[in-house]
Order: structure tokens, then sequence, then C-alpha cells
């Protein structure tokens, strides 16, 4: 079991990530007042785009640890661009896999990937440093509040018949 140890959005692509204490998530959407949204988003397609890979995304607090300590980059958590810092998770293993934190779901679609426009955005090299180490990105299935500080549970994988 892992936790939430850090929050962020921002209301306008390419703008800084602001730290918040809790975010408020819609099912199918994603975090109320982020960019992706409201479709607002570097990769939005348009003004109802809410594919379950913008809803929402996590990075380790591991990782960026591992970033400062291996490759000497001072990075913040903000400048991943990455909605949800966790701790004690391996998210990488969450793939295709259910997970809850305070009550809410989610299911992980896919890695979230470094790209370009993070490392122009950053301004940091954060391209090579977060390969296979730049978070998760997840769809958003119920409603409801996160924190900073609550508990993320990872749901049994389901073996298919």
């Amino acid at each position: 079991m892992g936790s939430v140890v850090g929050l962020y959005l921002t209301e306008v692509a390419e703008r800084p990530m602001r730290a918040v204490p809790a975010v408020e998530v819609l099912a199918g959407r994603g975090i109320v007042g982020d960019r992706y949204a409201a479709s607002q988003g570097t990769w939005s397609r348009g003004a109802r785009d809410h594919r379950a890979k913008r809803h929402i995304t996590f990075i380790e607090q591991e990782a960026l640890d591992a970033v400062r300590r291996d490759d000497g980059v001072a990075v913040d958590a903000s400048d991943t661009r990455r909605n949800v810092v966790t701790e004690g998770v391996a998210l990488n293993h969450l793939v295709d896999r259910e997970f809850e934190v305070a009550g809410v779901r989610f299911r992980g679609v896919g890695l979230c990937e470094p790209c370009a426009h993070l490392q122009r955005v950053s301004g940091k090299p954060l391209l090579r440093p977060l390969v296979h180490r730049g978070g998760l990105n997840a769809e958003v299935l119920t409603s409801g509040t996160v924190r900073i500080g609550d508990a993320i549970e990872v749901r049994p994988a389901v073996e298919p018949p």
C-alpha cells in the first residue's frame, strides 16, 4: 500500500503546475480545474476530448529521488507535469489494473513516458532520466476527493478465465 505525497494541477497548458492539498476528480473527466478535464491540455483534441489516457497522471516520489541522485538533475515534482505524486507503490505495475485512493477508483491505462515537450516546458533535462519511470496515465472511474496523505490501495490482479 502506498500513499499520496503531492498533488498538482494547472488550468492552462504549458503554465506552471501548482501544488494543492486536495483535488476533486470527476469520473470520465479528470481533476476539476486541471487543463485536461477542461480539454485545454497540450494533447487535447478539441472541446470535448476526455480520453482516459488524459484523465489524471501519477509519478513516484522514488523516481524523482532517483533522478536527483543518479542523474544530478534538480527536479521538483511540478517539473514532471504529473498530477499525483505517490510513495510506496510501483506505478509501472498498475497498467491495466484498478486501484483506489480514498475510495476513488482509477484504472492504469499506460505508462506516462517523458517527451520532448515535457523537457521544453520544464526547462530541465528530464527526457532520458524519466524513461520507464515517468509515471502512469490513469482513467478516473468514480468521482471523489483525493488529499495528500491518502492511502493508495491496489486491487488484486484478476486472472483471465
